[in-house]
């Protein structure tokens, strides 16, 4: 973990309220893990003391860039929206604990399932299975047409299904509509998205072996201030950022 200023190659504009930002610093280097994140600060002004959590979606040690997803929808993420090529973020990360990639051997299949601006941390997790021959289906929930992103990107990495709750892209529907409607075969699940989304997976795969990435408001990022706690099997007070976010699904208690 460290704080870096680093400096922006890019701030796209990819869906609706959608930013893509490219940042590039030697902090890239300490980025191991698909599904950690990092806490960004929005400027140098008291009026945003707060930094605000963005999970990494994309990790390139050889150009040192990392990406991050993020949805301009408050103050701070608007002032994010702003940022021009060559401005400085300060950044601190990489932070949590991500998903683990050794869950599975090569030649198993894992399912991921994305809602909404939980669905960047699995395009890093998705190319890293399959860097060791683990095949991977994606599952992507949006509410509708004007928010679907990185469909492309994740079909060039294997099947791939997008659901939209008013049917206006591609299935209507939930995720989990999608997964029962195609009968999907996988050996685990892994998923990062809103709670109610997270629970119905858990429920449907009692059977299966997953990991959750939770969402949660969180303040200082390092575990410190125990802001974002949630209830697990083995502790009533666990720290999204700190032990989390990625948790296995059999000890999250919704």
């Amino acid at each position: 973990m460290q704080v870096q200023l680093t400096r922006v190659i890019n701030n796209e504009n990819i869906a609706r309220n959608i930013f893509r930002l490219t940042l590039y610093g030697d902090i890239v280097q300490n980025m191991n893990e698909a599904g950690q994140f990092v806490n960004i600060r929005v400027n140098n002004s008291s009026e945003y003391l707060l930094r605000r959590p963005i999970s990494i979606c994309e990790i390139n040690k050889e150009s040192n860039t990392f990406v991050v997803i993020y949805r301009a929808e408050g103050d701070g993420t608007n002032i994010l929206s702003n940022l021009k090529i060559g401005d400085f973020v300060d950044v601190l990360g990489p932070l949590g604990k991500g998903y683990n990639i050794k869950s599975l051997n090569s030649g198993q299949t894992a399912l991921l399932v994305g809602g909404g601006i939980g669905i960047p941390p699995l395009y890093e997790l998705a190319k890293k299975f399959n860097e060791i021959d683990i095949k991977t289906i994606h599952v992507l929930g949006f509410n509708n047409k004007d928010d679907v992103f990185y469909k492309d990107k994740f079909m060039e990495l294997g099947n791939t299904y997008v659901s939209t709750a008013d049917g206006s892209f591609d299935e209507r529907g939930y995720v989990t509509d999608v997964i029962k409607k195609y009968n999907l075969q996988y050996d685990k699940y892994y998923s990062c998205g809103p709670l109610p989304m997270l629970k119905a997976l858990k429920e449907m795969n009692n059977q299966k072996e997953g990991y959750l990435s939770l969402e949660e408001r969180m303040a200082c990022g390092i575990g410190a201030c125990y802001a974002c706690v949630c209830k697990t099997e083995i502790d009533d007070t666990a720290r999204v950022c700190y032990d989390g976010p990625v948790f296995k699904a059999e000890e999250i208690i919704f």
